[in-house]
């Protein structure tokens, strides 16, 4: 079991116990509000008569419904086990704080673990660590998630931990990420922005678009050793990794396991104090394209067996020390 297996499996099991079930009666609204004047119930959530904390709209709201914000404030930890949309679309910070206590590693952000076929939608958060916290957005079982325009900063947990972006799925797992900032998280090696490691029979699909992730240990990291299923596959368009502690983008694989894929696309690699984009391992393989790499450690390398293959088209220069080369050049249609 991997250390965010390991992790993630604690968090779990805590927040099946900590949520209740939603009182007996009348079926769930659909469409559930918070306020930073509202008040807990378990029928709160009306215009008139909001929710206080995510955590409470998330249990009174119908799976596949709707959890809005009315007014910008500080609204909690949310657990989220089945389909549902936390939106906060330009009233100001809606912010989730995770808390810390004497054991921080094991307070996220939110953890997402609900049944297959479910989908989840966040919207317009600031998710912050507060310089504790394990991580930022934990994924474990779930169809689907996306994220747009959040940031998810400041999760640098004790004992190795910190995790902007945590996905260990067990089945297959689709997750897209779009105009968010991903930032100051991760304690140690391995520990950073994005880390998405299935495990099991587990798979991810995975799209960054337009995501800026910085100043984290590693920015963005894919291990396909845990699983034995499909393995990860992962497109980065439009986005910068830059200023991080340790590698920029990796992707990691080990003999006999699942693939380890990743196309980058339109992005830039920059400033980070290891290498720009790694490829690690027999099915670890990453295309480039129009990519600007440069002001790294290394700037683009492949080691045990690992592929990097290169459209032709990209800027990989002036890096700290060598610039490195791809294995070998795709040629465009």
């Amino acid at each position: 079991m991997s250390k965010i297996a390991a992790f993630l499996t604690v968090v779990v099991a805590a927040a099946v116990v900590a949520l209740g079930a939603t009182p007996a009666g009348a079926a769930a609204p659909t469409k559930v509000w918070v306020s930073n004047a509202g008040v807990d119930s378990g029928t709160c959530g009306a215009v008139t008569a909001p929710c206080r904390s995510f955590f409470q709209a998330s249990q009174n709201v119908a799976a596949g419904g709707d959890v809005g914000v009315l007014t910008p404030g500080d609204y909690g930890q949310p657990n989220i086990i089945k389909s549902m949309n936390i939106t906060n679309d330009g009233v100001g910070e809606a912010t989730i704080f995770a808390s810390n206590g004497p054991n921080d590693s094991f307070f996220p952000g939110m953890i997402i673990v609900a049944g297959r076929g479910d989908a989840v939608s966040l919207r317009g958060l600031i998710v912050d660590g507060q310089g504790g916290g394990g991580f930022g957005v934990g994924i474990n079982q779930v169809s689907a998630v996306h994220i747009q325009n959040c940031v998810i900063r400041n999760f640098e947990g004790p004992g190795n931990t910190g995790y902007g972006i945590a996905a260990d799925p067990p089945t297959s797992t689709q997750l897209f990420v779009s105009d968010t900032l991903i930032y100051n998280n991760g304690t140690g090696p391995g520990t950073g922005g994005v880390v998405i490691a299935p495990q099991s029979s587990g798979s991810a699909n995975v799209v960054l678009d337009r995501v800026h992730v910085e100043n984290n240990v590693v920015g963005i990291s894919l291990d396909g050793s845990n699983s034995t299923g499909d393995g990860i596959h992962l497109v980065i368009r439009g986005s910068v990794v830059a200023g991080n502690a340790s590698n920029g983008i990796v992707a990691f694989s080990q003999p006999g396991k699942p693939p380890a894929f990743i196309l980058v696309e339109h992005s830039s690699s920059v400033n980070n104090a290891g290498t720009g984009i790694l490829a690690d391992g027999p099915r670890a393989v990453i295309l480039l394209k129009d990519n600007t790499i440069t002001r790294n450690g290394t700037g683009i390398g492949a080691v045990n067996g690992g592929q990097l293959i290169s459209y032709g088209n990209n800027t990989n220069n002036n890096n700290v020390g060598p610039e490195g080369a791809p294995t070998s050049l795709f040629s465009p249609m």
